[in-house]
């Protein structure tokens, strides 16, 4: 298991390279002059120049790019221009929020998304099967912005069910105690129930509108990879031995379906950290995404490039924790490995 581990930590690092080669090469290819927006409208051309001098700006690209390559191997991600704050704080203070809006809406996409495509893949051609079909086709086809728009116009405009889609939390309540920096589970240790139902109903609309966008490409494989397993031999045996269609289903045929399944959501996780950014728009949710995107309007260079590398860290170690239910779900795969 260590060997595995550190095999995959090796390989990660050329494509983590390429991130920051390709980050950095993007960021300053894209339009607009970070030192006349922080110099101001009514600034003179000389006084542009000096915010440019104190910024750095005015060296070549490959100067440039060797300090940021220096101050990454320290640890420091830069600061960022529009806060005044280093990029790895800020980072470090709103990824829970982010992180907390990701695990739950793959949570919840899973709990509806893997009874569905299992018991739609039992039935071809029932309405269970048609019931998937449609589920999967509207989530595909709706933009989430689209969703995160309609659920709020529905559900907070005209119902009055939903909080205000206003961020994390009420502001009537104040944040718990942080821990873990997740609402739901400081307000548990807190003991403060009404807080955590308080987090809880901010997170409805959200969870739901990115839940949706996920959902279809699970139940999707879900269903494809237990009918391929159905129609296996030695799922036909286990039926003729007389156990029950449920012990069939779950401990024999899911079992063997779920490595297509899991590589799935190894890829819906990357889909998932790409929409959040929209999401967190949409619902005034105070995560990496809306940091990241306010620095870009800003030109502001060094929270877009700590985003995107921290994205991608986070990528590679959801494919490591892919790697490992691999072996859990079948040793075999343990076994064959070098």
């Amino acid at each position: 298991m260590g060997r595995t581990v550190l095999r995959r930590l090796l390989a990660a690092l050329p494509n983590l390279a390429g991130v920051v080669v390709i980050t950095f090469l993007l960021t300053r290819a894209l339009p607009g002059d970070p030192a006349a927006y922080f110099a101001g409208g009514a600034a003179t051309q000389e006084a542009v120049d000096q915010v440019r001098k104190a910024l750095g700006l005015d060296r070549s690209l490959p100067e440039q790019f060797l300090h940021y390559v220096s101050a990454l191997t320290h640890g420091d991600l830069g600061l960022s221009l529009t806060t005044g704050q280093p990029v790895l704080k800020e980072l470090l203070a709103r990824l829970p929020a982010s992180v907390e809006l990701v695990l739950l809406a793959l949570l919840l996409a899973c709990a509806v998304a893997l009874p569905l495509g299992v018991m739609a893949a039992s039935r071809p051609g029932s309405w269970v099967d048609q019931l998937c079909r449609v589920v999967t086709t509207v989530g595909v086809s709706l933009p989430t912005f689209f969703t995160g728009l309609l659920l709020s116009y529905v559900f907070y405009f005209l119902l009055g069910w939903a909080p205000a889609p206003l961020g994390r939390l009420d502001p009537m309540f104040s944040p718990p105690a942080q821990v873990t920096g997740l609402y739901l589970i400081d307000a548990l240790l807190a003991g403060d129930r009404a807080l955590w139902w308080a987090a809880c109903r901010q997170l409805m609309l959200p969870t739901l509108a990115m839940a949706l966008f996920v959902l279809a490409p699970i139940a999707r494989m879900t269903r494809a990879s237990m009918i391929q397993v159905l129609s296996s031999d030695f799922v036909r045996s286990a039926r003729a031995s007389g156990l029950s269609p449920a012990t069939v289903q779950l401990r024999y045929a899911l079992r063997n379906a779920l490595l297509p399944v899991v590589t799935t959501l190894g890829m819906v996780f990357g889909f998932m950290l790409g929409s959040s950014v929209i999401i967190e728009k949409v619902f005034g949710w105070p995560g990496v995404g809306s940091y990241a995107i306010d620095a870009l309007t800003a030109s502001d260079y060094a929270p877009v490039q700590g985003f995107v590398l921290a994205m991608g860290l986070l990528f590679v170690g959801m494919n490591l924790l892919v790697d490992l239910l691999y072996t859990l779900i079948d040793p075999r795969i343990a076994l064959a490995q070098p």
